[in-house]
């Protein structure tokens, strides 16, 4: 049976832009694809290329045109969007208060409880923190 890996934002956006490590996740993606996302993955990716366009770093062509990509990249499959569970947010408030030594953020403690529900045996992030906590809560971790 194929493991599941679900793909966090911070590592994902490493497919669509130009940036350290991009290689290495286009290389995993190929030989592991297609991996785990959701919803909220959706919504911080619109939010992500947003930021980098009011920062420059990409105009807004360049915006629109990834985020096509990556929505016909979720439509063809390469990419498996769940849906966020029901009782996520509570999950995510456990998860803070278990691991409250660790400066886990919000969005992230969230991505760490959809990747338990659908049962993900690997979290791929770039997030040093993010990464630390999966492996606190027994998740493999592949680190970009």
């Amino acid at each position: 049976m194929k493991s599941e890996v679900y793909f966090d934002t911070s590592a994902l956006a490493k497919w669509y832009l130009n940036e350290a490590h991009s290689e290495e996740v286009e290389k995993f993606l190929l030989e592991h694809g297609p991996v785990a996302i959701s919803d909220l993955t959706r919504v911080e990716m619109r939010s992500l290329l947003g930021r980098h366009r009011r920062e420059k770093q990409i105009d807004a062509r360049m915006e629109s045109k990834v985020f096509a990509t990556f929505s016909e990249d979720i439509r063809r499959q390469h990419l498996v969007c769940h849906p966020l569970p029901e009782g996520v947010a509570a999950g995510a408030l456990n998860l803070l208060s278990l691991l409250s030594e660790y400066p886990l953020r919000t969005l992230d403690a969230l991505h760490l409880v959809i990747a338990q529900e659908i049962g993900a045996d690997r979290l791929a992030t770039s997030d040093r923190v993010m990464a630390i906590c999966a492996r606190d809560l027994g998740m493999a971790v592949v680190k970009f």
